[in-house]
């Protein structure tokens, strides 16, 4: 049977968490904890996995935290602590193991070499398209 997981190795029962809202950013735009988190250069999967085995009181201060370094949603300056905690009751309430090495395998199985392959590959195919395009529209004087 086929892995269901295969297109998402997330666990996701971080999902409701990742993808709660933190505010709007000064464009009006919504923020996302995952945003969030990705912006501060976090792993926002590896962050949510520690969040969940500090416990709640924990997670919600070491979210206050991380909260208030972030500068890109203007009213987390003045009420980090408040979003800290209604985000806090989102986590998973306790870590089971399997959620945990789900988490910690999707960074132990991501090879950052495969994503820069993927990219050398496409780059070629681009300048060997535009090569064909502009080598052949010039051939006629």
């Amino acid at each position: 049977m086929a892995d269901l997981n295969a297109l998402n190795p997330h666990p996701p029962e971080f999902d409701r968490f990742l993808h709660a809202s933190v505010g709007e950013d000064r464009n009006g735009y919504a923020v996302t904890v995952l945003s969030t988190l990705a912006r501060l250069g976090l792993d926002p999967w590896k962050e949510t996995a520690e969040l969940v085995t500090l416990g709640r009181d924990d997670a919600r201060a070491r979210l206050g935290a991380l909260l208030a370094r972030f500068r890109d949603v203007p009213a987390l300056a003045s009420d980090h602590g408040k979003v800290a905690q209604d985000l806090s009751q989102l986590l998973p309430d306790c870590p089971t193991p399997a959620i945990l090495k789900q988490a910690a395998s999707t960074l132990v199985d991501a090879r950052p070499g495969a994503s820069g392959a993927i990219w050398t590959v496409f780059a070629i195919i681009v300048v060997l398209f535009q090569m064909f395009i502009v080598g052949g529209s010039g051939s006629g004087e």
